[in-house]
């Protein structure tokens, strides 16, 4: 007798009303509707108290004596003496001033790297000229370089050009980046089709109307990764600018860098500036976020 088989109903897929095929809802790790699970959130709140712990610590530490922060246990919350060090630290140091040329030189640098790197990028991923191999490979050699080697020829020509101790010292040597252009080229290769500049040289379109009509609306998510990048960089900057400015017109890190000076460094009084120095950046990212978040998620979402 002839045995007959019969369909496995659990893998079976059942024909769909519409005439294609029906989906099978699996489990992820987020459970059926893809919503995040009691789990995802215990990490993501643990991740997020430790990246918060350490300016925390800042202000807890800026408001405390060195013989308090030492002690054991340590203090773990903050008190009115805070804002005795804040003005201990703006005493000591220019921060003020030291703040407003932080803002200055890395909003100029960012502005010429995103600018200088973007071209530059779109030349070597789209445009055809001769040496262009040999002028990216020596672009990228650059970044193998340590900067150290080059401090002593580029104080000597800052200091024939009569900029030492001026903003421009430390802007100009930085405007464009090897980084930059390697990661432009990168995302202008995958995201910008060939079609659209052909399409633009059939409309009688010159090379720059390209780049502003075309190029830069691709390009806006990699330039705010980048500009976002560029900007905390510059920011953060110690070593040039300790070497091309003085005490008297200094950024931020330079400014910091005189302060709890003495025998015994007054730890809270550097925590108290340091917190100074940071406020700027951290206003930025709050307001700018959504707008830095959205547009590498634009820049993730192709089709």
């Amino acid at each position: 007798m002839a045995t007959i088989a019969l369909p496995d109903t659990e893998q079976t897929e059942a024909p769909s009303t519409t005439g294609g095929p029906t989906r099978r809802r699996g489990k992820g790790a987020g459970g059926k509707n893809g919503k995040a699970g009691p789990v995802a959130y215990t990490l993501l709140t643990l991740v997020s108290l430790v990246s918060i712990f350490p300016l925390y610590w800042t202000v807890v530490a800026g408001s405390h004596t060195n013989a308090e922060i030492a002690a054991t246990p340590p203090p773990f919350l903050p008190n009115a003496s805070f804002f005795d060090n804040m003005r201990l630290a703006l005493d000591q140091a220019p921060i003020g001033l030291a703040i407003l040329n932080s803002v200055l030189v890395s909003s100029a640098i960012t502005i010429g790297t995103v600018l200088f790197c973007t071209l530059a990028g779109f030349a070597f991923a789209k445009l055809q000229f001769r040496g262009r191999g040999l002028l990216l490979a020596l672009v990228i050699g650059t970044m193998m370089v340590p900067t150290q080697l080059a401090v002593i020829p580029l104080f000597m020509m800052i200091a024939e050009l009569q900029w030492v101790n001026q903003l421009q010292a430390v802007i100009l040597p930085t405007l464009v980046s090897a980084f930059g252009v390697f990661f432009m080229r990168q995302f202008l290769i995958s995201a910008l089709p060939n079609e659209l500049l052909e399409a633009g040289r059939v409309d009688g379109a010159s090379t720059f109307r390209i780049f502003r009509s075309i190029v830069l609306p691709v390009a806006r998510p990699a330039m705010a990764v980048l500009a976002m990048l560029t900007f905390l960089t510059a920011w953060n900057e110690f070593f040039w600018p300790l070497i091309a400015l003085t005490t008297a017109n200094p950024t931020v890190q330079v400014a910091l860098a005189g302060l709890g000076s003495g025998y015994v460094p007054q730890r809270a009084v550097i925590m108290a500036g340091t917190l100074l120095g940071t406020l700027p950046v951290l206003i930025v990212f709050a307001i700018l976020g959504k707008q830095i978040v959205g547009g590498i998620m634009q820049g993730a979402v192709k089709g």
